[in-house]
Order: structure tokens, then C-alpha cells, then sequence
């Protein structure tokens, strides 16, 4: 039991609740996080993009593709890894659709939402690595401000700490019922009641902070070295991997485990060695490609000419090719 002094001299706490209701309207803190944060991701990504020669607009119109793909590949991953939160005896498989209650996993997001953002990519004609290198620091700042969702729905927290950054998470209960314990997104703390572990790491606010570290790393690490043909994006995978490796050893909350590791620390130290490879790799590609330099395959690009003297071209041409009509020079 932790006395008032040590709770607020060694912690800080956390919220009393991550949804409010305007009217019958629920306003999820989560939700929000996740929608400031591709609004940011998309901003800074259209400012890079421009800065490199794109057009204006371009990701903007390429985000329509990529967005909704990456949401259903962070839920699907979700669900998939942790599928028995969903399916088995006494759980509720329509669950698995709640996506607004948390639950998003990184790795599908960007995996699918990469299929989108190619097919975005090839109907407006640029390479797929340059938009990802142009939208890769953005990227990582709205997972920054993701993590601010999870610290509404106290979640993703490691063991008991007594460092003075230590987190208190408060029992919640249901708020239509007072007397039901809720520790879900929709719960309310009522009395501040802390859990007995009490204070934690506050393992979601390690990877806010290692997110914008990582951010304003490939930002300097681009404009020192042009980075081009995807290698500020695999830089961005990899030091953001490698923050993940081993925060989520830290966490304690429930989770699916290979071969005696949490699936998250795996699947970070794989796709950190790939992200790796393909940095050393795409060197070999040479310097910084034109944003715009895509031409569907067997297609030629075709020049325009003026209306007015293309067409006063085409006729003096045509009248040089008529044959001259016997007997007149």
C-alpha cells in the first residue's frame, strides 16, 4: 500500500477515463490519437514530398488508398496474434471488429498499408520508395501520438517501478454500474483506487519519446545524405524496431509468445535485420530519384505540343507532303 506522499512524490497518474459522451455521441481518446496522428502524418508528408519535387496534393490523394488499408492490416495483425481475446468459450468473436476500444498492430498497419499506398502510387505515377521516403518521419510521429491513446486506456505498461516517472493505474469500473470492475477503454476510475502494482513503467510513454527520437533522426540523416529508393524509410523501420525490441520486454500486459518470447519482440528483431539489409542494399541504386518518375511498363511518355502551333505545324507538313498536281510548278 502506497502512502498519499509517496503516490504523488514518486508517480504520476494516469486518466480517470478514455471515453466521454457528447449526447449519445462517444468521444474515444484513443480514436482521436489515431486520427491526429495520420492527419500529421499526412501534412508533413505532402510538406517533405513537395520538398523533394513532388506535386502538391500527391500523398494526400495517395493516403486515400493507404489509410484504410493500413487500419484493416493493424486490426487483422492484432486479431491474428491475439486471437484468443476474441475466439473460444465465453468471448465475443464480434469483438474483433471493435477496432475504436485499441488494439492496432504496427506491423500488419504497415504491411498492408503499403499495398494500398503502391496502389495509390502506380495510378498517379511515382515510385512507391520515394513516397515512402517522403512520408516515413510523419509515419513515425503519428505512432508517437497513437501511444497517447493507450495512456487514456491505461494500457501497455510494464511491471511495478519505483522511479519517479512511475505510473499509477487506477481500478476502473463499469460506469453504469459502479460495483463491476471495467478495466477496458470504457471503464471509469472512481476514487482513484491504484492497482496493487502500482506504480509501473509507463513502457507507452518510452516508445511516444524513442518514436520522435527516431523521427528527428531520419530527418537529419536525409538531408545530410539525399537518402533515396526507400532507405530513409528502412531507416525509420529499423530504429524504430529497435526501440520496440526492447520496450515491449518491458511490458507485462497479456500477450501471444514464440519460442518463449513475446511476439512483438520476434517479429521487431526481424524486421529490424531486413530494414538493415535493405539500407545496405538500395546504396547500390545510386543517388536520390526524381519524385515523379514512374511510367507504367510498355508505356512511352508523350510530349505535348502547343495547340495553336502544333496544329499550324501538322498542316504545313501535311501541304510539304501533297504531290504538286501536274503542270504547275
Amino acid at each position: 500500500m502506497h502512502t498519499a506522499s509517496t503516490v504523488y512524490l514518486a508517480s504520476f497518474p494516469s486518466p480517470s477515463q478514455g471515453v466521454w459522451h457528447l449526447g449519445p455521441i462517444p468521444i474515444r481518446a484513443y480514436a482521436l490519437c489515431i486520427i491526429v496522428g495520420i492527419i500529421i502524418a499526412i501534412w508533413w508528408g505532402d510538406r517533405r514530398w513537395v520538398q523533394r519535387g513532388g506535386t502538391k496534393g500527391t500523398v494526400v490523394d495517395i493516403a486515400v488508398f493507404a489509410v484504410p488499408f493500413g487500419l484493416v492490416g493493424g486490426r487483422l495483425y492484432h486479431v491474428i496474434t491475439d486471437s484468443w481475446r476474441y475466439f473460444g468459450p465465453g468471448k465475443n468473436p464480434v469483438q474483433a471488429l471493435y477496432i475504436w476500444d485499441g488494439g492496432l498492430g504496427i506491423w500488419g498497419a504497415i504491411a498492408l498499408g503499403a499495398v494500398g499506398a503502391w496502389i495509390g502510387c502506380r495510378r498517379k505515377g511515382v515510385p512507391l520508395p520515394a513516397m515512402a521516403d517522403a512520408i516515413a518521419p510523419g509515419i513515425v510521429v503519428a505512432q508517437a501520438v497513437g501511444r497517447l491513446g493507450n495512456y487514456f486506456n491505461q494500457e501497455l505498461y510494464g511491471a511495478h517501478t519505483t522511479l519517479p516517472w512511475g505510473m499509477e493505474v487506477y481500478q476502473r469500473f463499469d460506469p453504469s454500474n459502479p460495483t463491476i470492475p471495467d478495466q477496458g477503454p470504457n471503464g471509469v476510475a472512481f476514487g482513484h483506487i491504484p492497482l496493487p502494482e502500482s506504480p509501473v513503467h509507463p513502457t507507452f510513454l518510452y516508445e511516444l519519446i524513442w518514436n520522435l527520437l527516431v523521427a528527428g533522426f531520419v530527418v537529419w540523416a536525409d538531408r545530410k545524405f539525399k537518402l533515396g529508393h526507400g532507405r530513409a524509410f528502412s531507416l525509420y523501420v529499423a530504429g524504430y524496431t529497435l526501440g520496440r525490441f526492447w520496450i515491449e520486454m518491458m511490458r507485462t500486459d497479456d500477450a501471444t509468445h514464440v519460442l518463449g518470447l513475446r511476439i512483438n519482440v520476434l517479429t521487431a528483431g526481424i524486421v529490424f535485420l531486413g530494414a538493415l539489409v535493405y539500407f545496405v542494399l538500395a546504396r547500390a541504386r545510386g543517388p536520390r530519384e526524381a519524385p515523379e518518375s514512374l511510367v507504367s511498363k510498355g508505356a512511352e511518355p508523350v510530349e505535348k505540343e502547343p495547340a495553336t502551333v502544333g496544329a499550324e505545324s501538322r498542316e504545313e507538313q501535311e501541304d510539304d507532303a501533297k504531290p504538286e498536281p501536274p503542270g504547275e510548278s
